[in-house]
């Protein structure tokens, strides 16, 4: 199970399509409340034309749970430094949710690093003190297993977790393992983050990934995302939360066409 020590934290990640030496790189950043297993459903058709680096975001996962207060400079200064750790010059990045927000930092401030980026069921601002004050009490006070009931209906449609009950059974317990104190500071961390002020600023060809039924990062800041980057595109799809779960088939040949086609 490979570590690194990046940013004063353990990092857990994993590496695929290695057998591709020459190819680019893209890495993936899992949402609140997840892990890099989020995106087993992308990984083998991603492999196949990419070097593919997950990891865990701190507090979540394997990764370390340091101690707080967890910021965009955080989150964006792990993925640089595994970067930086790994050799990886350049890279693609699609993240969902909290990494998409974690993609919306690494554009604007590291633009030398950052190739294509997709942005997926994000926004430069997410959330209210409204929700994440008392989401970080509960998550300390009363444990994941304890949110879990009220916050992963928001994730999938009824319909999901209908034609789904084995995903979500393995996605809910993922979510009930993660650490009370880190999904708390991360919890905290988004409520502090605002990127609006930087998005004007993204040159990398951006893809931004909406859920037409997604409660937590509406479509209307998907759009309103899109419209801030210039050039950004925009797609929406039937699904909530976690689009590319939700909508793996379409979500995945999505993000392909937009990473691999012709500039």
């Amino acid at each position: 199970m490979p570590f690194a020590a990046v940013n004063g934290t353990e990092i857990h990640y994993r590496i695929d399509g290695a057998q591709h030496s020459n190819a680019p790189w893209l890495v993936l950043s899992n949402s609140l409340g997840s892990d890099l297993s989020m995106w087993t459903p992308q990984v083998e058709a991603f492999s196949g034309h990419f070097r593919v680096l997950r990891y865990d975001t701190r507090g979540h996962g394997h990764s370390a749970v340091p101690a707080g207060p967890y910021t965009v400079e955080g989150w964006t200064g792990d993925v640089i430094g595994l970067l930086d750790l790994l050799q990886i010059e350049r890279a693609h990045f699609c993240g969902v949710s909290m990494g998409g927000l974690t993609g919306i930092g690494l554009a604007a401030r590291y633009p030398k690093r950052i190739d294509r980026v997709v942005l997926c069921n994000t926004a430069a601002k997410i959330g209210s003190p409204e929700v994440w004050v008392p989401r970080a009490a509960r998550a300390r006070n009363e444990g994941m297993l304890a949110l879990a009931d009220a916050v992963l209906p928001r994730w999938f449609t009824p319909a999901c977790f209908e034609r789904e009950p084995l995903m979500m059974a393995v996605i809910r317990d993922v979510f009930v393992h993660t650490d009370n104190e880190g999904y708390a500071l991360n919890c905290e961390g988004l409520n502090a983050a605002d990127l609006r002020a930087e998005t004007a600023s993204i040159a990398a060809p951006s893809l931004v990934i909406s859920g037409t039924h997604d409660l937590a990062a509406t479509p209307a800041q998907g759009q309103e995302l899109a419209a801030s980057i210039r050039g950004a595109r925009y797609v929406e799809l039937d699904a909530s939360h976690i689009s590319n779960i939700e909508q793996r088939e379409v979500f995945t040949s999505t993000v392909l066409e937009f990473l691999t086609e012709s500039r």
